[in-house]
């Protein structure tokens, strides 16, 4: 079994900017990105995506321009594609003070804008992180709280392009190295604070951190919240097949490099389950019709009996079902309540799976489930779904064979199709 896994490696901190320059440079469609991007308030500001170098390291620096008036602006990326970008007239006016907002406003942003329900579900994780985190320093509700630097539209445009570049990658799981979080002091806007700044550290509670090679802020209240809530595991870089890397640009020169490293790669993972086995010698054989489903309800992975010849040359069947460690008690409670059995025997098991997609195909007898099968990215075999089949053979006459051949032909015609 094989997930694809995103990690970062923040040997110089995070930053919102940074985080998307990093994915970005992994290769992410940067036109589709800004199209995505630009359904959030795009009478506001101004998208700069270009190559650059930090201590000798390429990388991308994605930048936000914020507009001082209604004019048209330009948003430049690669320096391969211009795209023109005029502002509507009939939108409000920009508020001289509009980078206070609290979480509701905040939400009604994200809500407006025309993003997938997974993209807006990211997003506003995020700003709930900041929100909890601004309420317990300032000893205030999540309501009561407003955002001053991450309530603006940089910051706003920062953690929904980051969502929108997630959402891009298709990866399975998130991890990321501990985070560096610089050392001095930063101006807030509240005053002066020593790094990190209070909302970083409150918010990065429970994640490795140190600090090491500069007398700046590295790590960001934005980065901070992006971290912590995209990633299920902080630690070394793990055993991975590496596919891409991508760096993304600070803002700073710094005697180290100062870029945020992003790795994509695939593991190999071995699935552990348990099996449960019972021998059973005198149970009427009706009830395993019922014990079946019954089972498979209950998250069984696998049910099946085998004939065995037990003791004394007495014909019987051995039981066996294969489940998650955590449904081994249920499992276990319906097969003494539902057989004749007096004990179970259980052991671990490794299972390595196929990676499995469903697509459907059109045939001339409608639209038919497929599922396909992968290895290391690679298809190496097809089924159709014996159910959609089924459900045609009886509805037409048509002998059921004849439908899985035309379903398999179709999928033939399209895979052999440039």
């Amino acid at each position: 079994m094989e997930k694809r896994i995103l990690y970062f490696d923040c040997f110089s901190g995070i930053s919102g900017d940074m985080t998307i320059g990093a994915l970005l440079d992994l290769g992410i469609d940067q036109v589709e990105f800004l199209k995505r991007l630009k359904k959030v308030k795009p009478e506001e500001y101004d998208i700069e995506i270009k190559k650059g170098i930090k201590k000798g390291i390429t990388g991308t620096d994605f930048t936000v321009h914020l507009r001082n008036q209604e004019n048209k602006k330009e948003i430049k990326f690669d320096s391969n594609f211009t795209f023109e970008s005029i502002s509507n007239q009939n939108h409000f006016q920009i508020r001289e003070h509009n980078h206070s907002r609290n979480l509701y406003d905040i939400n009604q942003i994200i809500d407006q804008a025309e993003l997938s329900d997974e993209v807006k579900k990211i997003s506003k994780q995020i700003f709930q992180l900041i929100a909890e985190a601004e309420a317990k320093i300032h000893g205030k509700t999540i309501e009561q709280v407003h955002f001053h630097e991450v309530g603006a539209t940089d910051s706003i445009v920062d953690i929904i392009g980051t969502a929108i570049c997630i959402e891009m990658l298709h990866v399975d799981e998130i991890q990321s190295s501990a985070l560096n979080l610089g050392s001095g002091f930063v101006k807030c806007d509240h005053g002066i604070f020593p790094v990190p700044a209070p909302a970083t550290l409150e918010i990065l509670k429970n994640v490795p951190v140190y600090s090491k090679n500069a007398q700046k802020e590295l790590t960001t209240p934005t980065g901070a919240a992006i971290i912590k809530n995209l990633c299920s595991a902080f630690g070394d870089l793990p055993g991975l097949s590496i596919e891409k890397i991508g760096y993304g640009l600070g803002k700073r020169e710094m005697d180290t490099p100062n870029v945020l490293r992003v790795v994509v790669g695939k593991q190999t993972i071995s699935q552990s389950l348990m099996m449960l086995e019972t021998n059973i010698d005198n149970m009427n054989p009706e009830i395993y019709s019922y014990l079946f489903p019954e089972l498979l309800e209950n998250n069984a992975l696998d049910v099946f009996v085998t004939p065995i010849i037990m003791k004394k040359n007495r014909p019987a069947n051995k039981l066996s079902v294969l489940c998650d460690e955590e449904h081994v008690g249920k499992i276990e409670e319906i097969i003494f309540n539902e057989t004749t059995t007096l004990g179970i025997r259980k052991y671990r098991v490794e299972r390595e799976e196929l990676k499995r997609e469903f697509g459907k195909v059109s045939t001339k007898f409608g639209e038919i489930t497929v599922k396909y099968a992968y290895k290391n990215g690679e298809l190496i075999k097809y089924s159709p779904e014996y159910e959609d089949c089924q459900l045609i053979a009886k509805k037409t006459g048509i002998p059921l064979y004849l439908i899985y051949n035309e379903v398999v032909d179709e999928v033939k015609k399209g895979l052999s199709r440039p």
